[in-house]
């Protein structure tokens, strides 16, 4: 049995990847704050219903993982949001703080669980996929929290990765650039871009995403993905700015 626990399951990326993993045998934990989004991600699968920016919650949704299936073998380190698209000096210091603690102090509650649990299993070891973005190398205009803490998702993938060496847990991410799902509508009505113009961005089906994901999960732990990019192939990336 090969468990994963996918965060943000409830919709988008996360419900794509969690389906995509299930066709694959995977045996699945879902994460997210609410129940019902679950459910219909995946009926059968564990609900981990729970903030990931509440630590005692995460302790608590990986306790009960443990406790149903004994091991964990995949994080997909999901859960994200991101704040209104203002100049920084009109953001308040709360909608800074949102980002920080869902995008980056959630993904780092969660890999700290499933570092603990990866150590200690037996077999040891595990894989741990953290979801950076595009914005993990080059920003959109009035991005300041979101840019940041992807910035910052980078930084923890390569720390968790050397750190991880030793218990044979691989860590590598995944930065993925306009996959069409909700979050991403407003881009077929028109984006800011560096220019100060307004563009319709293309995008690509959330699938390719979700096969992206299970390719760097197939591996053994001897091979790791350690950063892969997916992106809708005219969006304006390369050469941004």
């Amino acid at each position: 049995m090969k468990v994963a626990l996918v965060t943000g399951a409830g919709s988008g990326i996360g419900r794509a990847v969690a389906r995509a993993l299930a066709r694959e045998g995977w045996t699945l934990a879902l994460l997210g704050r609410r129940e019902a989004p679950l459910q219909e991600t995946l009926p059968e699968a564990l609900h981990l219903p729970a903030d990931v920016t509440d630590e005692a919650q995460v302790d608590a949704a990986f306790q009960a993982l443990k406790q149903r299936f004994g091991r964990l073998d995949l994080l997909f380190n999901n859960a994200g949001i991101s704040a209104i698209g203002v100049p920084i000096d009109e953001l308040s210091v709360a909608q800074w703080r949102a980002v920080v603690d869902t995008n980056l102090t959630g993904s780092f509650l969660c890999a700290r669980a499933a570092f603990a649990l990866m150590k200690a299993q037996t077999p040891r070891g595990g894989r741990i996929i953290n979801n950076g973005s595009i914005s993990a190398h080059a920003p959109r205009p009035f991005s300041a929290p979101y840019t940041s803490t992807k910035h910052a998702i980078t930084g923890l993938t390569k720390s968790l990765s050397l750190d991880g060496r030793a218990f044979d847990i691989a860590c590598g991410q995944i930065d993925i650039g306009n996959a069409a799902t909700d979050m991403t509508e407003k881009m077929a009505r028109g984006m800011p871009q560096a220019n100060g113009q307004l563009a319709v961005e293309p995008r690509m089906d959330v699938e390719d995403v979700a096969r992206a994901v299970v390719y760097m999960a197939s591996l053994p732990l001897s091979a790791n993905v350690q950063t892969m990019t997916v992106m809708a192939t005219s969006m304006p990336f390369v050469g941004r700015g």
